[in-house]
C-alpha cells in the first residue's frame, strides 16, 4: 500500500511543481494577468505562490513533513480561486464558464490537500516511504 500512497503523492505533486515552475519561468507574464484581475503587490503574490507551490510539492513528493505541503497548498489554493477566478464578476458567457471551471479545480484540488492533510496527520509514523513523517498529529 506504501507503493500505492506514493505513486498518488508523486502524481499529486507534480501537477503543482508544473505550476511552481510557470511562475519563476514566466514571473512577468503571470504578474500581469495577476495585476489584470486586481491582485495587489502582484508580482510579490506570483513569487509567494510560486515559494509555496514549491515548498507544498516537494513536501508531498519527497515526505518532508507532507502534511504541512498540503496546508501550504491549500494557503496557495484558497486565495488563488477567490481572486484570480471570480467568476460570479464576468458577463461574457463564455469567460464567466471558463473562470467557473477554474475556481472549482482549484476549490477542489484544496479540498483535496485538506483531505491529505487529515489522511497524513492521521496515519502519523505508518505513512510508509517518507523522509520524515507528518508534523501534525491528529
Amino acid at each position: 500500500m506504501d507503493v500505492v500512497v506514493l505513486i498518488g503523492r508523486i502524481l499529486f505533486a507534480a501537477l503543482f511543481a508544473v505550476s511552481a515552475y510557470a511562475h519563476f519561468g514566466q514571473t512577468e507574464a503571470m504578474t500581469n494577468y495577476a495585476r489584470s484581475k486586481g491582485v495587489p503587490a502582484a508580482k510579490l503574490a506570483v513569487l509567494l505562490g510560486g515559494v509555496l507551490l514549491t515548498l507544498g510539492a516537494l513536501s508531498i513528493l519527497l515526505g518532508l513533513w507532507p502534511d504541512l505541503g498540503a496546508l501550504l497548498l491549500v494557503v496557495f489554493l484558497v486565495p488563488t480561486a477567490l481572486l484570480m477566478h471570480p467568476f460570479w464578476k464576468e458577463t461574457d458567457a463564455s469567460a464567466k464558464q471558463m473562470e467557473q471551471v477554474q475556481f472549482t479545480k482549484d476549490t477542489a484540488l484544496a479540498g483535496a490537500s485538506l483531505m491529505l492533510f487529515a489522511l497524513f496527520a492521521q496515519v502519523g509514523d505508518d505513512l510508509g516511504l517518507v523522509i520524515v513523517g507528518p508534523l501534525f498529529n491528529l
